[in-house]
């Protein structure tokens, strides 16, 4: 692979671009077939990025929603036809028992799953519902899953396994808020937010625990625009919704959605 391409990239992506150049050389040379685990939306963007270099390889993203952030990938020769593989993808529905359920949240069944000793890239979407949730699971993981999880947050719970074709996607619930900042930099917008002191908020940015459009983000001055998504580990996401304008003293008027 041209080593300039990874001029493109931040350093810790360095490991998953030379993973997914491996994959798009395999499918162009060997004429192998990959399907991914899940893929967050900055790695399906340097996979596609990559796959477009190489005239001789297709890819398809698939995450069980027209929406899907987290998508699984097929990687084959430019001459496969995909449309009929099969990608994997399995609903896990989460049933809690009782009246207390509908206090669970995403980081409930979150924590719940990985606390089964699964991997992040086995585990796609999770769509918290009224009464319940339908989590999209890799296929090979689901049956364990399906045997293992009892429980969310200290509530029992019960699980089923259906087709993909049976997910019902959640509408993704934001909070939103009006902001007036002096500027459009991440570390004034994302202590606002977060409801922390300029100082705190530049800790986790530093140690790189923060993203902006999936893509660790460690300047503190770094400008957002309408349409990013930032997350800061520990402490939720939030989406730059709009920018509606500039008071008289300069100060810009934001409108903020916060992912609950």
């Amino acid at each position: 692979m041209n080593k300039t391409i990874f001029s493109h990239f931040h350093p810790d992506e360095r490991e998953f671009v030379e993973r997914a150049a491996e994959w798009i050389e395999n499918a162009a040379r060997y004429h192998e077939q990959k399907l991914t685990d899940f893929l967050d939306p900055r790695q399906a963007y340097i996979l596609s990025t990559l796959a477009a270099r190489e005239p001789d390889v297709q890819i398809r993203l698939e995450g069980g929603s027209e929406h899907a952030e987290r998508r699984r990938a097929l990687i084959a020769p430019d001459y496969a036809d995909l449309s009929q593989e099969d990608m994997q993808l399995t609903v896990l529905e989460i049933t809690p028992e009782g009246q207390r359920f509908t206090e669970l949240e995403h980081g409930d069944y979150m924590g719940s799953l990985l606390g089964l000793g699964m991997k992040r890239d086995k585990i796609g979407d999770i769509h918290v519902l009224d009464d319940g949730c339908h989590t999209v699971v890799a296929t090979e993981i689901a049956s364990y899953l399906n045997l293992n999880m009892n429980q969310v947050h200290r509530l029992h719970v019960m699980t089923s396994l259906l087709p993909i074709e049976q997910l019902r996607a959640a509408e993704q619930e934001l909070q939103t808020m009006d902001l007036s900042v002096a500027s459009m930099r991440l570390d004034g917008i994302a202590s606002d937010v977060y409801r922390l002191s300029r100082s705190k908020i530049l800790v986790p940015i530093k140690a790189g625990r923060c993203k902006v459009n999936w893509k660790p983000e460690e300047d503190p001055s770094h400008a957002l625009k309408e349409g990013d998504v930032v997350s800061v580990q520990g402490m939720g996401r939030f989406k730059v919704l709009e920018l509606e304008g500039i008071t008289k003293k300069g100060r810009y008027r934001v409108k903020i959605g916060k992912f609950v």
